[in-house]
């Protein structure tokens, strides 16, 4: 189990936004190049409403200056500190590719993009990284279905 966000209240539509959707989990994803995988977990991102189109433009830039490769198969893209203002709530999207996509020579199979609003960040990048070193973590959650995954997602809590 993972962290479940208590729900924050969106200001603009005053609708409240989980850390996790099931829709935003994405099994059997096929690699690709890096920065389409980044824009992809990004839009996920956006169409939750989550963030700003612009965030996305913030994730590849990151990715630019410094990886999100955090080991054990596992990349966690995030945008640049100059973005947090495209951040409306915290929230995460997962890809996952059983056969592994490049991230600059190393194999990712689970991409979880992150926005988090503030501070929040630095607790739901440890929190990912801390599970993330189980020794059968990484087997399990790409041998797991899109529900499966989202399970394993939202345990857990994150203040």
């Amino acid at each position: 189990m993972f962290f479940q966000k208590k729900a924050k209240k969106e200001e603009s539509t005053g609708k409240k936004l989980d850390l996790l959707y099931p829709e935003n989990v994405k099994v059997g994803c096929k690699a690709d190049s890096k920065e389409n995988v980044i824009r992809a977990v990004g839009q996920m991102l956006v169409n939750s409403g989550y963030v700003n189109q612009s965030y996305v433009d913030a994730m590849v830039k990151r990715e630019e200056s410094f990886s999100t490769y955090m080991g054990n198969e596992l990349a966690l893209p995030h945008g640049v500190e100059e973005a947090k203002k495209e951040i409306k709530a915290s929230g995460i999207a997962v890809m996952v590719f059983p056969e592994g996509t490049d991230w600059d020579g190393e194999q990712v199979k689970a991409v979880i993009g992150i926005a988090g609003v503030g501070e929040e960040h630095l607790k739901i990048l440890s929190v990912i990284a801390e599970q993330a070193l189980e020794d059968d973590y990484m087997e399990r959650l790409t041998s797991a279905s899109a529900q499966e995954v989202y399970e394993m997602l939202k345990g857990g809590e994150v203040a």
